[in-house]
């Protein structure tokens, strides 16, 4: 049986790395939509399907809750610590690698979101699928909301996670109490 005692830097450097670049893929994406984008007519990348077009969405998700910035600011980091308590509790690897990965993605969104919100007031959108009239989104809104879905869909509905292989969130319970069933259930 294997006994993890924590997660050492080095076995952050991963996941760091992977924020740190979808963090820069969403910034970048959103610096170029406001340097080609901007006051002027929506790309049209696939006629009917596909274009971009830019927004300013003062909301959340999909321009919920117009003007809530300071909310989003409170609510934002408190999802982050949650998020990294999570991440920190966690096993690394087995099945528990995808839901590394997927929280990762959440950090991402949040962060990206959040960095406009600090420095613009608003977020950048500029991702909208005419066919069926989607709200208008950006890369963030993409990491956030994949990853929430991927996630649902793996515990809910997939066969290979159980209750018992979430014990290590159990309040009092330590790591290397429950990186023996990352072992045997992998």
């Amino acid at each position: 049986m294997r006994m993890n005692k924590r997660k050492t830097f080095v076995s952050w450097i991963p996941h760091l790395l992977f924020m740190a670049a979808g963090i820069f893929l969403d910034q970048l994406t959103k610096y170029y939509a406001v340097a080609h984008l901007k006051g002027k007519d929506a790309v049209v990348l696939i006629p009917g399907v596909l274009e971009l077009r830019y927004l300013e969405n003062r909301g959340a998700a999909f321009g919920m809750m117009q003007g809530g910035k300071i909310l989003f600011l409170i609510i934002t980091p408190v999802v982050l610590l949650l998020v990294f308590y999570v991440l920190a509790k966690m096993p690394s690897g087995g099945k528990y690698g995808i839901l590394n990965v997927l929280l990762d993605c959440v950090v991402v969104g949040a962060v990206g979101n959040m960095a406009d919100r600090i420095r613009l007031d608003y977020v950048v959108d500029f991702i909208y699928i005419s066919l069926i009239d989607f709200p208008i989104f950006n890369v963030a809104d993409m990491f956030v909301s994949l990853s929430c879905i991927a996630g649902a869909i793996l515990i809910l509905f997939g066969k290979r996670y159980r209750d018992e292989d979430f014990a290590f969130l159990a309040p009092g319970r330590k790591r290397e109490e429950t990186d023996g069933q990352e072992d045997r259930n992998a």
